[in-house]
This record gives C-alpha cells, sequence and structure tokens, in this order.
C-alpha cells in the first residue's frame, strides 16, 4: 500500500512507494523531547521509496549510540516529518503522526527502553530493547 504524508499546514508532503522495514517506538531522551515526554513512533522505510516535497528545518546532533542524527521537520509549522541516521541511510524514519494514512501500522518494537520514565507501559507482545537495536533488514 503507498502511503501519503502531510504536515499540519500542508507545506510539507510525501509519497512512499514501499511498506515499512519496521515500525517502532523510541524512547530515548531526545525522542521524548520531541514527542513531550513520551516515545516517538516511527515507521522506517526504505530511503528509495520516499519523495519528500516542501522546505524541512533539521537539527542534527550526536546521539547516545554514537551515530550523528538528523531530525527535520517543517520549517512553516513545526510538525515533526523524520528522522535519519548516519549509520543507516538506506532508511528514513517517518513519524506516524506525519504519515496520512498510517492507521494500519502499530509499532512491533521499542527501542532505547532504558531511557523511559518508570511509568512508562510496553505491550508485552512488542520486542524490546534497552538500547540500539541492530537495523532491519530490508524487505524484498
Amino acid at each position: 500500500m503507498p502511503y501519503t504524508g502531510s504536515c499540519a499546514c500542508g507545506a510539507v508532503t510525501a509519497q512512499v512507494s514501499g511498506e515499512p522495514v519496521a515500525v517502532r517506538q523510541c524512547w530515548c531522551r531526545q525522542c521524548q523531547r520531541l514527542a513531550a515526554g513520551s516515545p516517538t513512533t516511527n515507521a522506517m522505510f526504505a530511503t528509495s521509496d520516499v519523495s519528500l516535497a516542501g522546505t524541512l528545518a533539521r537539527n542534527s546532533y550526536v546521539a547516545a549510540s554514537g551515530n550523528t542524527l538528523t531530525q527535520s521537520f517543517c520549517a512553516a509549522c513545526g510538525t515533526p516529518v523524520m528522522g535519519e541516521s548516519s549509520a543507516r541511510p538506506q532508511f528514513r524514519t517517518l513519524r506516524i503522526g506525519f504519515l496520512d494514512n498510517a492507521g494500519g501500522l502499530r509499532p512491533t518494537v521499542a527501542i532505547w527502553t532504558d531511557e523511559a520514565p518508570a511509568w512508562a507501559q510496553f505491550d508485552p507482545a512488542m520486542e524490546t530493547h534497552p538500547r540500539q537495536p541492530p537495523a532491519p533488514a530490508p524487505k524484498t
């Protein structure tokens, strides 16, 4: 199923031609900052499947994993759009809230659970990783 995405003001849009290789929650402290204290919920797509239009603002930093992460958001309204890792250029991690038709996507993995607050709850059916897991294999 192809996916589309748009920010709150419509200035940034996306077309995604493939299925995600993973859908997961990230509980790292940077993601908690982005998500007002909760995890970010993200769908990882092959970079070649993602086409973006519009002006993105970006913020890059070295994460606890040692990788440089770049967070992109709409320059006009601030809607979080995606994250990119220097260690995984083959993927674009789109925020579920940015996707227009993500209702059928459900996270199956929670990562950086060691940084989750004490009140965080994890679905027992989800795979969990205390820190950074290995990269998911591309779907063929």
